[in-house]
């Protein structure tokens, strides 16, 4: 590998980490550089924004690869070895430094550090923790650490990444372990899933630990995530979705990052020639949005797909499981439990928590339900209010054109 200087290898492992979708920065404990152990950086300040948190915070993270060379030869993968790409590589101490610099500038409030396999897993592993150790331990880096984790790697390697970083990422890559087979055969969807469920529990063991003694180091305070693949292999909606809640159950992960296949150069002749259209990847993030926070089941969304098994792309699936089930509908503002006015489209989570504690002192008419969403078009033939009843509206054939916003046409026609 040819010398080149700290702002050419940032330049390349930065441009090779946009393929990571799983960089959010919610869950973290919050840190401050007061009290007794002074410290640098925190999770709650502000700066160049890249990512948010659920309350809406903007998060900016430094965003590398250790390396873009790896020994293995994953298909979808614009750093796999066959690949013909200029490879570059960071030291552990230029990552530190890059990091402790960016942070400085306030550029950053935190790093995201992923690699390539260099020599085998352990190795690797042992060099993406040696960063986090050293920004903790030497130099009291208080600020965000997110770290992309190799499932092949010795368990404890995995663990003690887990002591300095306040996230970690175990990629599934793909959401079959037939399609893993077939575009990575170097990886085993067992081992990665046998590394999660160690990953779990060693989580629960340091929320344990917190429990009964103050002093036991967070460890994972911000769990674990994963990221799939959407497009690169036949799976449809269906079994993405299922996929998905499957790894939620069964690992307690915080989030399931979906990355749209992109076509690279000198591409294997098994991939796809085009990638999917990015508004796929939107509806599954609301089928997933759907599950965690709505009561949504894997069935239910895949009810809202079509004969294929793929969600629709002109309607959000939600409102695409209302017209479904028309039968369903409408609902009862001042009657309705709280699942099914979650049901209604229009609706998110604080306008239904909203009307449940409106209606314990009067009842709703639809004016009320007007200022709880942005369209009371697209409520109005799914629920019943104090002065509004839509009479046989739920069986009219031209419903759907109704309901479907100019934004939604609009949105589909950009993506």
């Amino acid at each position: 590998m040819a010398q080149i200087d700290t702002r050419q290898k940032l330049e390349i492992l930065a441009d090779a980490a946009k393929y990571d979708a799983s960089c959010a920065s919610s869950g973290t404990a919050k840190r401050d550089s007061a009290g007794k152990a002074k410290g640098i950086g925190s999770t709650e300040g502000m700066g160049i924004c890249h990512s948010y948190a659920p309350d809406g915070r903007c998060i900016s993270l430094l965003k590398i690869l250790l390396t873009n060379s790896c020994v293995f030869d994953c298909h979808y993968c614009i750093n796999r070895r066959s690949s013909n790409v200029r490879r570059a590589r960071f030291t552990v101490q230029e990552v530190v430094n890059l990091t402790l610099n960016f942070y400085r500038r306030n550029y950053i409030e935190g790093l995201f550090l992923s690699s390539g396999i260099i020599r085998n897993p352990d190795y690797t592993m042992e060099q993406v923790v040696a960063v986090a150790r050293c920004l903790r331990e030497e130099h009291q880096f208080r600020g965000y650490i997110h770290l992309k984790t190799i499932p092949d790697a010795d368990p404890e390697l995995i663990r003690q990444a887990g002591v300095h970083a306040d996230r970690i990422s175990i990629n599934v890559e793909l959401p079959t372990a037939s399609g893993l087979s077939r575009l990575a055969p170097e990886k085993s969807s067992i081992r990665i899933e046998g590394a999660m469920r160690a990953m779990k529990s060693d989580i629960e063991d340091g929320h344990d630990a917190k429990k009964r003694f103050r002093s036991a180091p967070n460890f994972a305070p911000a769990g674990q995530s994963t990221q799939m693949i959407v497009g690169a292999d036949s799976a449809n909606d269906g079994e993405i979705v299922t996929t998905a809640s499957r790894l939620y159950g069964r690992f307690g992960l915080r989030r399931v990052y979906y990355s749209a296949f992109s076509p690279i150069p000198d591409a294997s002749v098994i991939l796809p020639l085009r990638r999917p259209p990015l508004m796929r990847e939107h509806r599954l993030y609301q089928s997933d949005w759907l599950m965690r926070f709505y009561g949504y089941s894997p069935l239910d969304v895949r009810d809202a797909t079509d004969d294929a098994g793929m969600l629709r792309l002109d309607i959000d699936p939600k409102l695409a499981w209302a017209l479904k089930f028309r039968g369903r509908f409408p609902v009862d503002v001042n009657r309705a439990p709280r699942d099914m006015l979650l049901r209604v489209p229009g609706l998110g989570v604080k306008a239904v928590d909203a009307i449940l504690a409106a209606r314990r002192w009067r009842r709703l008419r639809l004016a009320d339900i007007g200022r709880l969403t942005v369209s009371v078009a697209k409520v109005r033939p799914f629920l019943v209010a104090d002065d509004w009843r839509p009479v046989r509206l739920t069986d009219r054939a031209d419903l759907e054109s109704l309901v479907t916003p100019r934004t939604e046409q609009l949105e589909l026609f950009a993506a």
